[in-house]
């Protein structure tokens, strides 16, 4: 599932997402980066609904995560807004990413070597705008 894909409609993303979602585990984190509006929520809500989330999934972008009840259960955080993660409280992840679920990040920024610490980085999601509705998704799997 490594490598670089293209999508051309939401539906696509969502599909591929699910791909990647099949190949998780408890405990497995995923890293998804992007430019505002590249398609990094479409991508995990696809993920998630793989993962058997009823619940509408929305970007977390404003309350930094959210936590979802599956077949497997998943947290979904943004860290958009967190300009340092050793500035905010030590144990903020600490409900979000944990052995019994698979967490998708958005905009992990400086914070990699901290996640990698808190679970498995599974699978880094790049998503780059390729004009119109066209994204440029590449996977790659540490």
């Amino acid at each position: 599932m490594s490598g670089r894909h293209e999508t051309s409609s939401f539906e696509q993303t969502e599909a591929l997402a699910a791909e990647v979602a099949g190949t998780l585990a408890p405990g497995d984190v995923v890293l998804v980066e992007g430019e505002l509006g590249a398609g990094k929520t479409t991508f995990v809500r696809g993920a998630c609904r793989a993962l058997g989330v009823d619940a509408i999934v929305t970007s977390p972008t404003f309350t930094i995560g959210q936590r979802y009840p599956g077949r497997v259960p998943v947290s979904h955080l943004d860290l958009y807004r967190v300009a340092d993660l050793d500035d905010e409280d030590p144990e903020l992840l600490d409900d979000y990413i944990a052995p019994d679920r698979v967490a998708f990040v958005e905009w992990p920024g400086g914070a990699v070597a901290r996640l990698a610490g808190l679970g498995r980085v599974a699978a880094n999601v790049l998503i780059e705008h390729a004009g119109g509705d066209q994204r440029t998704v590449t996977i790659t799997r540490p």
